[in-house]
């Protein structure tokens, strides 16, 4: 079902966001827009539904205050997306120091949300797909998301990212190659 929001020009809800009387109804539409593209990039980094929406929450709380230095070289989404991605990120870090357990214990922990989460609907074979994802480095579990489940171009890419294409295509590369070697060890046991 298409958001009806997804109409309005980007300018137009800047516009609204930017000028006094109207700020709040200038961001309700740019959530409105945009929280349902930002909340499901972060689930794919974060996969805990509930954690998702703090770093949601936290990445619009982020905007809010500094949308007024949002200058426009890049597209809206750009920005937003670099925002969602810096907080999803940082919750991950964090949550990594949280739990100084072994690498083994987190992938067991990571391994149980997965088949927990509804997210994922019992699929054995995007449980495991999933599993392969969240064993990749942070820029190619990035670049694979964004190529993959966006369908995102590598120019588009780039300018949200701000690597070269070649990198890109590299990095989703090694990603796959990683991901197929997971799934193949996996199958093989």
């Amino acid at each position: 079902m298409k958001n009806p929001h997804d109409d309005i020009a980007d300018e137009r809800i800047l516009e609204l966001a930017l000028q006094e009387g109207h700020i709040e109804q200038g961001f309700r539409l740019l959530i409105e827009k945009y929280q349902e593209r930002l909340y499901w990039q972060i689930r794919r980094m974060v996969y805990v539904h509930d954690d998702a929406n703090d770093v949601l929450q936290n990445c619009f709380v982020k905007v809010y205050r500094n949308l007024h230095n949002f200058e426009g070289k890049s597209k809206l989404y750009t920005w937003l997306y670099r925002i969602a991605t810096n907080e999803a990120i940082t919750f991950l870090n964090k949550s990594r120091q949280k739990h100084t357990a072994s690498l083994d214990d987190e992938n067991r922990h990571l391994s149980n949300q997965l088949e927990a989460g509804s997210y994922f609907d019992a699929d054995s074979a995007q449980v495991l797909l999933q599993k392969a994802i969240a064993l990749l480095p942070n820029k190619q579990k990035q670049v694979f998301h964004l190529r993959y489940y966006d369908e995102m171009n590598y120019a588009d890419m780039s300018e949200l990212l701000g690597t070269s294409e070649g990198a890109l295509k590299a990095s989703f590369h090694h990603a796959v190659k990683k991901i197929e070697a997971y799934v193949k060890n996996v199958e093989t046991y």
